[in-house]
Parts: structure tokens; C-alpha cells; sequence
């Protein structure tokens, strides 16, 4: 039996991962990346990754007053934002992100008091209020899919202050990468869990699938394997989707790379005058 993506009837897991994933049989417990299970694990993986985080921080500073944090999860930007000083609004639809962030709040009272946390769609959400600053960071614009994308963009210009700034990340691919579809990487987290990370993606397609292993399953018992399909959004197509969309793009810069064929970029825009 073929393994398939929890949530995508008829998606498939492919390569290596897939292979490994059928070779556990019933020991394997397949679980989404934004579950119950697949939040903690999710957690633990994004909390040593400080990409874009300084980047993203600086240009925040730039625009004072309160954020919007769309795609919140368990608070990877939230808390440097809360940190700054600043009043953040978290938004999220995953009830178990929430709760891990809602946890961390309930361990700083101090930041707790200037973050409000929603659980809503961020692409359509309406919190009666406008923002000087709202920020999606870790490419979750790559979440949505093209429908999704512009009630995104339609309810960021609702909540946006009129010389406010949209700040959000996104793919770069390299054109040149002539290596493997699937890439494997080892990762051990903060407290000391190890996981093999597989990313499959063929160039030209419009998602790639990440599946997580535990680095040493055991030889019996279940096996909480995570998975998920997310889009690859090029920064050349979102650029031109916020354009049409009604933003001016003020920046653009390019991250440090954290694979060997996907990079990030960080747009600056606004609502265009």
C-alpha cells in the first residue's frame, strides 16, 4: 500500500521517505505537521532556526506601533516581537500551535499582557483594526493556494494603516540545481531529539513534501512519522500576485540559504497609493 499525505486524499509520499515510511508497517503512526502530534515536533525543529528571524526584526523596528503576526504557530516570531516591546496580535489556525504558544506566553506574564492570540484563517479573518506592521514569515504564504492567496491579500489591505507595512517571506528556487528530487538532512533539536528530515520536490512543481522520522525509531513499538505538502511559491509569481493585488513592492532581499536548491526572500511592500 502506497503511503498518502494525512489531508490530501490520493497524495502520495514519494521517494526515499515513502519507501521508509511503507518498511515500518504498522508501527508507523502518520501524522500531519500541524496536529496534535506534528505541532510538538514542528515546534522543536523551527525553535533553533533563526532564519529570517533578524531580518524580519529589523525591518519591524523601522515601523512603530502594534504587529500582526499571521501564521503565528507556536510563537517563532511572536516571542522576538513581544521581546521588542511591541503589542503582537498572533494568528493561527492550528488549535495545537495555539496552545503550544499559549504555554510559553503563560511562562513570560510579562509579554503575555501585550499578545493577543486568535484563531482564525489567514486568508480571511476580519479583527476590526488596523496594523502598522503585519508580518508572515517561514514562506507560510506557501500554506494557501492560489484562492486562498488572494482572500490573503484582501484581508492583509483590510487591516493595513495606509503607510503600514506588509512584511512576508517566500521561496527563491535556484535555476542551476541539477541534483536529486529528495533531500535528506539530519536535525537534533535544543533537548536533544534527532530527526531525519526528507524534502522531495521535482523542479517545475507546484509543491514539494516534507516527511520527519525519528533518527532512531527503535527496533519495536509505534513510530510517529509527520508529513505534509507545501506549495513552492516563486518570488518572481508572488511579486507579481501582490502587484495585482493592490501592494507596492518596497523591497526584496535575499536570505542566507538553509537548502541546497531553495532559498528565502523577504518582501517589503505596502498598499500601493
Amino acid at each position: 500500500m502506497t503511503p498518502t499525505i494525512p489531508g490530501r486524499a490520493g497524495a502520495t509520499i514519494p521517494g526515499r521517505a515513502g519507501e521508509l515510511l511503507a518498511s515500518l508497517g504498522d508501527r508507523a503512526v502518520l501524522c500531519d505537521l500541524y496536529d496534535e502530534i506534528g505541532s510538538g515536533v514542528y515546534h522543536d525543529i523551527a525553535g533553533r532556526d533563526p532564519q529570517e528571524v533578524r531580518e524580519l526584526l529589523g525591518l519591524v523596528r523601522a515601523t512603530p506601533g502594534p504587529v500582526l503576526d499571521l501564521a503565528a504557530g507556536s510563537g517563532r516570531l511572536t516571542m522576538p516581537l513581544l521581546a521588542l516591546g511591541r503589542e503582537v496580535t498572533a494568528l493561527d489556525l492550528s488549535e495545537h500551535m495555539l496552545a503550544l504558544l499559549r504555554a510559553r506566553l503563560d511562562a513570560a506574564p510579562a509579554l503575555r499582557e501585550r499578545c493577543t492570540v486568535v484563531r482564525g484563517d489567514m486568508s480571511a479573518f476580519a479583527l476590526g483594526r488596523r496594523y502598522p506592521v503585519i508580518v508572515l514569515g517561514t514562506t507560510s504564504i506557501s500554506l494557501l493556494d492560489e484562492a486562498g492567496r488572494s482572500g490573503l491579500y484582501e484581508a492583509v489591505l483590510a487591516h493595513l494603516e495606509p503607510e503600514g507595512r506588509f512584511l512576508l517571506t517566500t521561496v527563491a528556487v535556484d535555476p542551476g540545481y541539477a541534483g536529486p528530487a529528495e533531500v535528506e538532512e539530519e536535525y537534533t533539536t535544543a533537548g536533544g531529539r534527532a530527526f531525519r528530515i526528507f524534502e522531495h520536490w521535482v523542479t517545475g512543481d507546484a509543491a514539494r513534501t516534507v516527511t520527519i522520522f525519528p533518527a532512531e525509531p527503535g527496533p519495536a513499538g509505534p513510530v510517529e512519522v509527520c508529513t505534509t505538502s507545501v506549495g513552492v511559491l516563486p518570488a518572481d509569481r508572488l511579486e507579481a500576485e501582490l502587484t495585482a493585488a493592490g501592494f507596492a513592492v518596497h523591497g526584496r532581499t535575499v536570505l542566507p540559504s538553509v537548502s541546497r536548491r531553495l532559498g528565502d526572500v523577504l518582501l517589503e511592500t505596502g498598499a500601493r497609493a
